[in-house]
């Protein structure tokens, strides 16, 4: 697919998202007005901050409405903060970005070294014991880790605090110190996944003829595998690193809630509690936007280092 077929299918993709979320909005139990006042409210109150919501109108009116305030990145004002959407997001933004990519690079970091370390020695004690490892961090759900690394390093050893975000101004290491914890504890289950992926991937690559026939010209096999097998099994690897953000997004509003931070995922979870539809729409299609973007990078990226996928990108499906 070239460059151009895939940007209007992430044009067409945003818009669907859009109007999916805007359905799940209007279909989700109860009255917001009435949940922002209170069982209790008089009726003409709700009658009015319904109208101030914009609730009164046509659906294809509100839906437009808001579309429209999208596109300008205007997502209306949040009825819980009274302030608008995009500053909530943008001020939460600044936890949450470093903190996904803390857990990618850690993720990353993981999974590329035991992964081509068990490919190479596959069959071996080193790859059982390697892929064992990955099985057990698959089945470790990223809360429990979270909850054990507080336990361990907060409770018994005091090196880290237990939660709470202290702010960029007070310093890198001080603000890092607080996203490493839940860093690993959302990247963790990742790397496991990764690594079998990239363990698969550079398997089948070794297999390959043109890795034969660099081992037959002398290169080691270490050499074979970075100079030959790795960058042709790079396509299925970086597939994978895309659909992790959106576990990570996933991730962050169990683990932000669980360390106390005041990023995206957090907010998410409050806006559901407090029925704040304006701050709920907004983060989602953001977080939808953020995953589909990446997405498409990372396929153009993976095209881009295949040879014969890359003339595509110029053109022609």
């Amino acid at each position: 697919m070239s460059a151009l077929g895939r940007l209007g299918q992430l044009v067409t993709t945003l818009f669907v998202a859009s109007v999916l979320i805007f359905v799940a909005m209007q279909v989700l139990p109860g009255d917001p007005a009435e949940v922002l006042l209170g069982m209790n409210a008089d009726p003409a109150a709700i009658a009015a901050l319904r109208t101030e919501m914009g609730l009164d109108r046509p659906l294809v009116v509100q839906f437009t409405s808001w579309l429209g305030g999208v596109l300008t990145g205007d997502f209306g004002v949040s009825a819980t903060y009274e302030v608008p959407v995009s500053s909530l997001i943008v001020e939460r933004a600044v936890v949450s970005v470093p903190l996904a990519l803390l857990a990618v690079t850690i993720s990353i970091g993981l999974a590329l070294p035991v992964g081509i370390f068990a490919a190479v020695r596959r069959g071996r004690g080193a790859d059982r014991a390697a892929m064992g490892a990955a099985l057990i961090g698959l089945s470790v759900p990223n809360m429990w880790l979270g909850l054990m690394l507080i336990y361990v390093f907060a409770v018994l050893l005091g090196v880290s605090p237990a939660g709470g975000f202290p702010g960029w101004e007070v310093g890198i290491g001080r603000a890092f110190g607080a996203l490493w914890m839940p860093a690993v504890a959302l990247a963790l289950p990742q790397a496991a996944i990764l690594t079998r992926i990239v363990r698969t991937s550079v398997v089948e690559a070794m297999d390959e003829d043109y890795v034969a026939l660099a081992r037959a010209k002398g290169r080691s096999v270490a050499g074979a595998v970075i100079r030959h097998a790795l960058p042709n099994a790079w396509a299925p690897i970086l597939t994978i690193i895309g659909l992790q953000f959106g576990f990570l997004v996933s991730g962050a509003v169990v683990i932000e809630t669980v360390f106390s931070l005041p990023g995206i995922g957090r907010l998410l979870f409050q806006a559901v509690s407090q029925r704040d539809l304006m701050v709920v729409a907004g983060v989602v299609f953001v977080l939808v936007a953020a995953v589909v973007v990446i997405n498409s990078l990372c396929d153009l990226l993976a095209a881009w280092l295949n040879p014969r996928q890359r003339a595509d990108l110029g053109g022609g499906s």
